[in-house]
């Protein structure tokens, strides 16, 4: 199946799911990713946020990303999760990536507009698409500083789409970054308000450590786009420190590869299903 683009995956007919873009940081978990949607026929997005790069330098993974993804039996699309730099941004798109995130929410929204409108020229003279950012999602992404949660504002972010000419919008109803300290407080009301008033795709960050009823509340709600990252990681450890446990001093470099493909492909499946993706692939 060709490396597809983003608002080819989001331009789904109906409700019933949600897009899970999953982050890798190797060869073996952009593997594991693809075994995933292979066996459950699902169409996929895998990523990398720029907050990950000092482990996963993008010119390096990049390029593997993109041919795991057209190596893939089923539809792929190759993003940049919480681009923070025009130089990252491009290095993506040089690399392949058929979308770039423009992470533009530290800044007030005119600036966020106006930085935004130029991520979205650049990609598209790639082919490429854009996610942007509006309101603040809450922790930490990768090395990048921890953040408050502030939940986006209507208006703001109807501008934002519709003057930056996006074609998918995170939003912050209440989610954090990274594993949750205590139980998040999803603001359902105002993300149907947000569904309302912009026809652009949705994106909900910070989805690890939801319920199974959370996630489908809210793509029932107009979430389009669900990205899962820390739970991947998460899993893959615990494969790895179950390999160690079982072999101890016979434990071999494989057998760790092996536990992250595992893990990733578990974890990946776990919430595709939940998602909805099962034979959703449009081949």
């Amino acid at each position: 199946m060709a490396l597809v683009k983003l608002s080819e995956l989001l331009a789904q007919p109906d409700d019933t799911y949600a897009i899970g873009a999953f982050n890798v940081s190797d060869m073996e978990m952009a593997w594991g990713a693809i075994q995933a949607a292979e066996e459950l026929r699902a169409p996929m997005i895998l990523q990398i946020a720029e907050g990950r790069l000092r482990y996963s330098p993008l010119d390096l993974l990049g390029p593997v990303m993109v041919a795991a993804a057209k190596k893939c039996k089923m539809p792929v699309a190759v993003h940049l999760d919480h681009g923070n730099t025009m130089e990252t941004i491009k290095l993506a798109l040089d690399c392949g990536f058929t979308s770039v995130m423009f992470d533009g929410s530290r800044y007030p929204l005119e600036e966020n507009i106006c930085r935004t409108k130029e991520v979205v020229k650049l990609a598209k003279s790639y082919g490429a698409d854009v996610e942007a950012e509006i309101g603040s999602i809450g922790g930490a992404e990768g090395d990048m500083a921890e953040a408050d949660i502030a939940v986006t504002d209507v208006a703001e972010a109807k501008r934002l789409a519709e003057e930056a000419g996006v074609d998918a919008l995170a939003v912050a109803i209440g989610t954090a970054h990274g594993n949750y300290k205590k139980k998040p407080h999803l603001r359902i009301d105002r993300l149907k308000e947000i569904h309302a008033a912009l026809m652009t795709p949705l994106v909900l960050h910070g989805g690890t450590g939801l319920t199974e009823e959370d996630f489908k509340n809210c793509l029932r709600n107009g979430i389009q786009k669900i990205n899962i990252a820390t739970a991947s990681y998460d899993a893959s450890a615990r494969e790895v420190k179950q390999a160690v446990a079982e072999k101890g001093n016979e434990l071999k470099y494989f057998d760790v590869s092996d536990a992250i493909v595992r893990g990733t492909c578990a974890n990946v499946e776990r919430h595709m299903k939940i998602f909805g993706m099962e034979g959703k692939a449009r081949l």
